[in-house]
């Protein structure tokens, strides 16, 4: 009956979450708030339509381990070293000025310091599974402000564990003092090299004997009793189970076939990820929100507006310039979902008394619903923000100007971010002799880039000034090679504001950026999503020895249509794009009473008689590419033809048996 139980209650949960959800995607927020939204209605302090909530939250407790599981996958040893000086150091400032800060405020409301610095540690803790959702559905993952956001979730994920090392010793619950803090972490550490040593020698092993039997199901069972011993033996050893979890993802990542383990278990991760949030939802007492709606207000307003700000300091103390920093601190302002299972912890522990409790509930799940929108309106937020906040706090200083050492240029290209992009345009541009400018916002790939001569400077190519001291007025071209959206926009309008005979190229990653660059001013705007669609159909053509003038033809015609033809969905199965005549192939083998064997290309008339094309001859196991129209043809030769149905079909008739076209 237990059984049944459970099973009812996840059947109300999931069909309560698909209508919020759908509810959620009418009005385009994302899917993981709306699981809290279902949560709170379903709870015992709501609607109470769940009967279990304890083994709800056992199988929500699963989710956090296969997040943390598949953050180790994702992270692996070698993505941790390449980003090693961005995680340390803007991670550690924000963790740890946000710590200080939100623990003196704590203090002096709860009145004793090991409950101030638990909540300042809680509040520091951001939402990765959110914050990296909603930047990879917007294409902002690898914009300036979507990196060094996923620095700092980077390095707070990593925070978790020695946390939770130090929950005990807050609580007084832990014997040894700091003596014994010391022997925890170091057992954390022999665990880490132990782990790491297994992950060299024995599992790369084990998985090959495993992948010799091609069996999907015995790869999968392996990979989940990898990661459930290793977060028992963790947990054996006195860590805990989310520290197992995630070193047995780093275990994996060393290997090859982390791409594989991450790809089977995302949709278990995912299942169990959504019940957590549920789960989240279900602790938050809706009539403690209703009694004390500005004490939760207050809460949410201290938090956001103060993470927003103490995240910015790091990057900016760093060398980035305001905007993206700002922006990365608005993507990390919220309380993340490690922070609950934290909290819990803490509540059984006695750190968290019953009101503090629900009023962290209440803000931290306010800041994620609210997250979303802070995300989506960042860009304007960000702008007015910069009007009234000083410009040498925001260290958005004047680009250098280049005509202060030699004759201004004139006639000569700006290109914004020097990325793979701007940096094969600027060599391309130097082979030719070609003047250009670079303008770039990360203070260190400039420093690179004029070691290696280039005319780069550092500055937000956004700003007017930046712009007028790059001469703009006087440029022929705008190239913006960058992968922020907004600032995509923002450079189009404000350059063409300034210079209106200029030629504008934007790059952008989806094709439905295009009607609004264009509105702002760009003249050519080059979508990755179908320039890769473009190169793909050309080269097939080309494969089938179709014209190269026909080819060019075809994707001029495309690009000149804003990529129409490959934006309108096909009508069926064979359909042609639109505008564009639909063409087939046929292979026709010439049998040893053909009609054609014997005679030429030129006497059958093959091309004014019936409009096909022969692409190429195959004769003797040899191609004869567009072959000879004198050349006769034989026996067992086989035609490669191209044209529409009703002309390659006429062609099939008049070759093998002469009939009429």
């Amino acid at each position: 009956m237990q059984q049944l139980h459970l099973l009812g209650d996840l059947a109300v949960i999931f069909g309560v979450s698909v209508l919020v959800i759908l509810v959620f995607h009418r009005v385009r927020l994302p899917a993981l708030p709306g699981f809290i939204v279902a949560g709170m209605l379903l709870g015992p302090n709501a609607l109470k339509l769940v009967s279990d909530v304890h083994a709800v939250e056992s199988l929500a407790e699963v989710g956090v381990i296969l997040l943390l599981f598949t953050i180790g996958i994702e992270f692996s040893l070698r993505r941790l070293r390449e980003m090693a000086r961005q995680v340390a150091g803007t991670g550690l400032l924000q963790v740890g000025l946000t710590t200080l800060v939100a623990a003196a405020i704590g203090l002096a409301v709860v009145h004793r310091w090991q409950v101030a610095v638990f909540l300042g540690l809680l509040v520091a803790l951001s939402s990765t599974a959110i914050v990296l959702k909603l930047l990879t559905d917007r294409g902002e993952i690898d914009a300036p402000h979507g990196r060094l956001a996923t620095g700092v979730l980077i390095f707070q994920d990593l925070c978790v564990v020695p946390i939770m090392l130090l929950l005990p010793f807050l609580a007084g619950t832990a014997t040894g003092g700091v003596g014994g803090l010391a022997v925890a972490l170091g057992k954390a550490t022999l665990i880490v090299v132990g782990v790491i040593l297994a992950a060299r020698m024995l599992v790369p092993r084990l998985l090959t004997e495993i992948l010799k039997t091609r069996s999907r199901e015995l790869f999968l069972i392996s990979i989940i009793l990898l990661g459930t011993l290793t977060a028992l033996g963790t947990a054996a050893a006195g860590a805990s189970l989310a520290l197992g979890a995630f070193l047995a993802g780093l275990v994996l990542s060393e290997s090859d076939y982390g791409h594989q383990a991450l790809a089977e278990l995302l949709p278990f991760r995912d299942v169990f990820i959504s019940l957590f949030f549920v789960a989240v939802g279900m602790l938050v007492d809706v009539a403690f929100l209703r009694a004390h709606p500005w004490a939760t207000l207050g809460g949410v307003a201290l938090v956001v507006g103060g993470k927003m700000a103490l995240a910015a300091t790091g990057p900016i103390v760093m060398g980035s310039a305001g905007r993206p920093a700002l922006l990365a601190g608005l993507c990390v302002a919220q309380i993340g979902e490690f922070s609950f299972v934290l909290a819990r912890e803490g509540q059984g522990a006695g750190l968290l008394p019953g009101g503090t409790y629900q009023t962290f509930l209440a803000v931290a799940v306010s800041t994620m619903l609210l997250t979303p929108f802070l995300i989506q309106g960042g860009p304007a937020i960000v702008a007015g923000l910069q009007r009234v906040l000083p410009r040498r706090l925001m260290r958005e200083t004047r680009a250098p100007r280049p005509e202060a050492t030699q004759e201004p240029l004139r006639d000569h290209v700006i290109i914004a971010g020097f990325g793979l992009n701007g940096r094969n345009l600027s060599a391309a541009l130097r082979s030719v002799g070609v003047a250009y400018l670079v303008v770039e916002l990360n203070a260190e790939t400039v420093r690179q880039a004029r070691a290696l001569g280039e005319p780069a400077f550092y500055g937000d190519a956004t700003r007017e000034e930046i712009l007028r001291g790059l001469g703009i007025e006087r440029a022929r071209l705008f190239v913006i090679a960058i992968s922020d959206p907004a600032a995509t926009r923002r450079m189009t309008r404000v350059a063409r504001s300034m210079n209106q005979d200029l030629f504008i190229i934007a790059r952008t990653r989806y094709v439905v950026e295009i009607p609004e660059l264009t509105r702002l001013g760009a003249d050519v705007v080059i979508p990755e999503e179908f320039e890769t669609s473009v190169e793909i159909f050309a080269r097939v053509l080309s494969h089938y020895r179709v014209p190269r003038e026909t080819v060019d033809q075809l994707t001029d015609q495309i690009r000149a249509a804003h990529y129409a033809a490959l934006r309108t969905p096909a009508a069926g199965p064979g359909a042609a794009l639109p505008g564009l005549p639909r063409m087939v192939i046929e292979h026709v083998r010439l049998g040893p009473g053909a009609f054609a064997g014997g005679r030429s290309l030129a006497e059958l008339g093959l091309r004014t008689r019936t409009g096909a094309l022969v692409l190429s001859l195959r004769r003797d196991g040899l191609d004869h590419p567009t072959p000879d129209p004198e050349m006769a043809l034989a026996a067992e030769d086989e035609l490669v033809i191209v044209g529409q149905p009703e002309q390659v079909a006429a062609a099939r008739r008049l070759v093998l048996d002469g009939g009429p076209p």
